[in-house]
């Protein structure tokens, strides 16, 4: 079987491998003229960083074991993580139950009532019970005025915006308690995250290099204009390689692993019922300020913002889990903001952007100067966070396309877990298997 890839990002390329692995021929094409996609690197004091924050969560077992699977698990490393959260100018820790007691930002019992409806939540199984509900409702509801005000609404207004953040179903928060539970160490208090010391792009790199080794083919700078679509089927890609003019590949299945709103433009008219579930899905964008530091910013390394009169929702201060050492002795602090791509912040230019931000440091570190910084660079993902309403499951466009043989594969279909490397590779990997199942072959 002859597969053709849109996309090589994670769930392309894991697809792509898991194709050749099992005896078919598969081709990636990827527009960027990098691997990875989101999870795509640049260089930093001799070593390559990503262009937005990654780690693995201890749960991420799909992308831990495909990355030992290629050769690189000796490359992998599990590290105590630190959490604060600012108020009103104020860093507190937040990792265990002995940090939320000392949370005074909110009286004492509402730090109960907060701890124990979290303690709730990590003990529930079954994301269909908070389907029908919204987390702002339910949030408002179970943990009170005090312990929305000041810890979740920031949070959520943060992540999805003033336009988006009443919309986002209960069962999305729900996921991702259950994620940072599971990646707790056995007595439930220290975090650990992990990270390919290689950075993540050295990780798809190396997958990449593994699919050329097993006879499939993977292409940057390579433009898929078009999906070939005969009497219902797919029969092949209209791609342009670098450089060169656009040509037809024949195919036996496609796989497509853009974002929702660009697939539709690349495939004859849809069915209405199919084109409403990709066009039922809004997405918020990541726009990234990453400053090069002489010195730290902090001593923690996920930082939650709670004041919504800052213009980023977190500081990731990524030297607080991997040492400078690694980065020539560079502090690394992300400013990460989820924006929509209408907002004034997303069309900034990057002078205009850190200008913005950086009055704001200082209320995270008294101390800063502008003279800290030996760098900074500014990046922008247009589909970093799909928006996750309610009744979402009944949603979800399916990964076989109304055309036989045409395949989706991207972040609006992961649920109920929130959108990661782990669960797009898992989900490359489980498409490519159901391409086979479905070809017969």
């Amino acid at each position: 079987m002859r597969v053709g890839i849109i996309g090589a990002g994670a769930a392309g390329l894991a697809a792509a491998y898991e194709l050749v692995k099992r005896g078919h021929y598969a081709a990636a094409y990827e527009r960027a003229p990098f691997l990875g996609g989101q999870a795509s690197t640049f260089d930093v004091g001799g070593a390559r960083l990503e262009k937005g924050y990654h780690h693995w969560f201890t749960s991420d077992t799909d992308i831990v074991e495909l990355t030992e699977e290629i050769g690189l698990g000796d490359r992998i490393r599990w590290i105590d993580s630190t959490v604060g959260t600012l108020v009103d100018g104020k860093i507190y820790d937040f990792v265990t139950p002995i940090d939320l007691l000392k949370f005074t930002a909110m009286s004492l019992p509402d730090r109960v009532r907060l701890g124990l409806t979290t303690l709730y939540l990590q003990r529930q199984r079954d994301f269909r019970k908070y389907e029908d509900i919204t987390a702002d409702e339910w949030l408002r509801r179970h943990v009170g005025k005090s312990g929305y005000d000041v810890f979740w609404g920031p949070m959520m207004r943060g992540k999805f915006g003033e336009e988006h953040f009443r919309e986002v179903s209960m069962a999305w928060v729900w996921g991702k308690i259950q994620t940072r539970v599971k990646s707790r160490d056995k007595s439930m208090i220290k975090e650990k995250l992990g990270y390919p010391m290689g950075s993540f792009g050295e990780v798809f790199d190396v997958l990449g290099d593994r699919v050329w080794e097993m006879g499939g083919e993977v292409h940057t700078s390579a433009a898929v204009e078009r999906v070939e679509v005969v009497d219902g089927r797919a029969k092949g890609l209209n791609v342009a390689l670098e450089g060169g003019e656009s040509s037809l590949v024949e195919f036996d299945a496609v796989l497509a692993t853009t974002p929702s709103y660009i697939f539709p433009a690349l495939v004859p008219p849809l069915p209405e019922d199919y084109l409403a579930r990709l066009t039922g899905v809004s997405y918020m964008a990541a726009v990234l300020i990453v400053l090069v530091l002489d010195r730290p910013l902090t001593d923690v390394y996920w930082l939650n913002v709670s004041d919504r009169s800052m213009p980023f929702v977190a500081v990731i201060e990524h030297t607080n889990l991997i040492e400078p050492e690694h980065y020539g002795g560079k502090h690394i602090v992300y400013l990460s903001n989820y924006l929509t791509t209408d907002n004034a912040l997303y069309r900034m230019t990057h002078e205009e952007l850190l200008d913005e931000y950086l009055p704001h440091l200082q209320k995270i570190n008294p101390q800063f100067e502008a003279s800290w910084i030996e760098e900074s660079y500014h990046h922008r993902v247009g589909a970093a966070q799909p928006i996750i309403g309610t009744r979402y499951s009944e949603r979800i466009p399916s990964h076989r396309t109304p055309f036989e043989g045409l395949y989706l594969a991207n972040t609006t279909q992961i649920y109920p877990e929130d959108r990661g490397t782990n669960y797009s590779v898992r989900m490359g990997r489980e498409v490519a298997r159901m391409m086979i199942e479905d070809l017969g072959e």
